[in-house]
């Protein structure tokens, strides 16, 4: 997959079902008519860089939903596993499980390089600090997770188009929370651009 296929500012997001924790179908247009989304996509659960992601994006919540932002994480793993991971590092979440991948791939979300997935130095380093800071290891994925599947963060207007397309540089980019909070330049994630979408 290319860059050809990244969403951009303004474009119309992807509307696609995802199973909830019963392991029912439900429609992300559902949720992000009654709010802005974050939608939040994870790696493997034995990614260290997966965990710290779930972590703060738990931590932020508070001013996230202050700011009127709905996070929503999105797992490609099956809804009992989905269910396992984010009770433990985001437990008031909502969350959905995504086994086939199908969102992923509807936003652009490939599988990584080996630069975006190992030899990054910025891996190296993120590594050494959560192995210091938290006891956070690199471990195999859970089967049925792919290890080289790629992160993303998009935030979703209450018009189904994209505010903010995240897409990671590599495994330990994630977005800075100061973005997330405050958007470009004080923008107002639930106003709508008023341009059309960029090529």
């Amino acid at each position: 997959m290319t860059k050809q296929n990244y969403l951009k500012f303004n474009d119309l997001a992807p509307d696609v079902e995802l199973l909830n924790e019963r392991g029912e179908l439900t429609p992300l247009s559902s949720l992000w008519k009654r709010n802005v989304l974050l939608l939040a996509f994870t790696r493997h659960f034995g990614c260290p860089q997966c965990k710290e992601m779930a972590d703060q994006l738990n931590a932020a919540q508070p001013n996230l939903t202050q700011i009127g932002l709905r996070l929503v994480m999105i797992c490609h793993a099956s809804v009992e596993s989905t269910q396992q991971f984010c009770q433990q590092r985001a437990p008031n979440v909502l969350r959905f499980a995504d086994p086939e991948r199908a969102a992923y791939r509807a936003y652009g979300l490939r599988r990584g390089t080996l630069w975006q997935k190992i030899l990054s130095p910025q891996i190296w380093e993120s590594n050494r600090r959560l192995a210091r800071e938290k006891n956070f290891k690199p471990e195999v994925p859970p089967a049925g997770q792919d290890a080289a599947q790629m992160s993303g963060v998009f935030i979703i207007g209450t018009d189904g188009r994209i505010r903010l397309p995240y897409y990671y540089d590599d495994i330990a980019d994630h977005p800075p929370m100061d973005l997330l909070l405050h958007g470009i330049m004080g923008a107002n994630w639930d106003k709508p651009f008023n341009s059309e979408p960029l090529a």
